[in-house]
């Protein structure tokens, strides 16, 4: 398998923009262990999460922060049900900081404690969901990063169409548990699906066995296409859903580059590691003695448009070079 990177997508819409101070030799980190904490709802052995950790140690050691020198790192992996356990057995530990990864896992930090500093990543909708009073005096000891504006459903119906103009119908997934930010995106799809003339329908379900039936019962009437939300439940039947889309021959568009280098078709979305890296800047100043409630909620700065070329093919689908060409990844 070979990938081409293209171009780096600039992040756009919403959030505070930060401007970051220059650390003078008098701003190094303090000598003592800092501990840090980190719960990724994933498995340990997910190649993603991996990769998610690797570029949050990558962004800290950039700081001065290095593992067994004057920080130490707790993960707690948590995929589906284990998520409480595991933010109950971490907050136990009462490390300087956690980075919360998810909306489940930050919900789940926020009923263990309102005291220890909470950094979130891969969170759509943090007012919403309580997190933060606002985007720019978050007010409490939750802050971090969002990672999609509501308006990216019509930029995934647009994607989709491009790459299969016979869609006409989608399936849009997602678990309600734990994506209960769904309804905003949806209404954006809804919104710009009269324009793509597609027509959506809402698939809600939580287990895997809801995943088969859904797009065994939706692929039953033709110029089926598939869009799957950004969802700590999606990403851990990942797998699943990809290779249910191919075995319907059902085009399908997801958030996030890993789903495309699994096997998915096409993808559009923030760059999940590049987010890890990026909220460093923020773990260094909770432990220098910032407040969440003093940092800002950043929108994401990276989005990236990936290819599978070898799966378009496998569909019958001859992807436009203009596509091709505006892709930071092609997967051949």
């Amino acid at each position: 398998m070979v990938s081409m990177r293209r171009r780096e997508v600039l992040g756009f819409l919403g959030g505070a923009a930060v401007a970051w101070p220059v650390l003078t030799s008098a701003q190094q980190p303090d000598r003592r262990m800092a501990r840090i904490g980190v719960i990724e709802p994933l498995a340990a052995s997910d190649r993603e999460g991996q990769t998610r950790v690797q570029a949050l140690r990558q962004g800290l050691q950039e700081l001065g922060w290095v593992v067994g020198h004057n920080m130490q790192i707790d993960y707690r992996w948590a995929p589906g049900d284990t998520v409480r356990m595991r933010a109950a057995e971490l907050v136990s530990q009462k490390p300087d900081v956690i980075v919360g990864v998810s909306t489940p896992v930050v919900m789940a930090l926020r009923a263990e404690t309102h005291t220890i500093p909470i950094l979130f990543v891969q969170v759509v909708d943090p007012i919403g969901t309580r997190f933060v009073n606002s985007l720019a005096r978050p007010g409490g000891n939750i802050t971090g990063i969002t990672n999609f504006e509501f308006t990216m459903g019509g930029k995934w119906l647009e994607t989709l169409k491009e790459i299969s103009p016979q869609v006409a119908r989608v399936a849009v997934l997602y678990n309600p548990k734990t994506a209960p930010y769904a309804g905003l995106l949806l209404k954006s799809i809804a919104a710009a699906a009269h324009s793509f003339a597609i027509e959506p329908t809402d698939t809600p379900v939580q287990d895997a066995a809801e995943i088969e039936h859904s797009i065994d019962a939706f692929v039953q009437k033709p110029n089926g296409g598939l869009l799957v939300l950004p969802d700590a439940s999606t990403l851990l039947h990942r797998d699943l859903i990809i290779a249910r889309a191919a075995q319907h021959q059902l085009p399908a568009v997801y958030p996030f580059r890993y789903f495309t280098v699994s096997g998915g078709l096409v993808s559009y979305g923030t760059d999940a590691a590049h987010a890890h890296q990026q909220i460093a800047s923020y773990v260094d100043r909770i432990l220098r003695g910032a407040k969440p409630e003093e940092l800002p909620v950043q929108a994401p700065n990276k989005f990236e448009l990936v290819i599978n070329l070898k799966t378009a093919k496998t569909l019958g689908l001859n992807v436009p070079l203009q596509l091709q060409q505006l892709a930071d990844e092609v997967i051949e």
